[in-house]
């Protein structure tokens, strides 16, 4: 009997982790875009974030979906990645670097080059609240801030993007 009892209790814990995995890994990806700006980035630290959550499935509570916890690991993912890489520049670079990665951002389309001009605070709150729907308090516990201050950082974030459009109008309209 205990086999039996032990059995199904084995096999709820990756079941609900795969239902979670597959509710969750696109909208994360699609998020961890908006965040990173380059796809290959986002798929790496949506999986690592993902990976991470499995590891310690087991201790997220009954009630709790671990959805905060999950973008709270992508987002510090993130910003370790991004601190690595400013050591890595402030060493120098390597011989064997030959293209600038700022050049290659110059061919996103229009809401990448908005979204990278924000400071990382504002995109990331702006991403979480405006692009995958999360209210503010779910979003505060995400970025470990107070749901006012999303609030805020979401009020700058659009206001920025309303000056960026105004600042720079189309060019052909520019044409008589």
């Amino acid at each position: 009997m205990a086999d039996v009892k032990a059995e199904p209790e084995a096999g709820d814990v990756p079941r609900s982790f795969e239902r979670f995995f597959q509710d969750e890994y696109e909208r994360l990806g699609r998020a961890l875009y908006l965040v990173t700006g380059d796809p290959i980035e986002a798929e790496d630290v949506a999986q690592e974030a993902m990976v991470r959550l499995y590891e310690r499935w087991d201790r997220v509570p009954t009630g709790d979906p671990g959805v905060g916890y999950l973008y709270r690991t992508a987002l510090n993912l993130h910003r370790s990645r991004l601190r690595r890489a400013a050591v890595r520049l402030r060493r120098g670079p390597r011989e064997d670097a030959k293209a600038d990665p700022l050049s290659v951002t110059e061919d996103r389309d229009e809401l990448g080059r908005l979204l990278a001009a924000l400071p990382d605070g504002q995109r990331e709150a702006l991403v979480l609240v405006a692009w995958l729907g999360m209210t503010d308090e779910e979003a505060g516990v995400a970025l470990s801030i107070e749901p006012v201050s999303v609030r805020v950082r979401v009020s700058r974030a659009k206001a920025s993007l309303r000056a960026a459009g105004r600042d720079h109008p189309d060019e052909e309209s520019d044409e008589p």
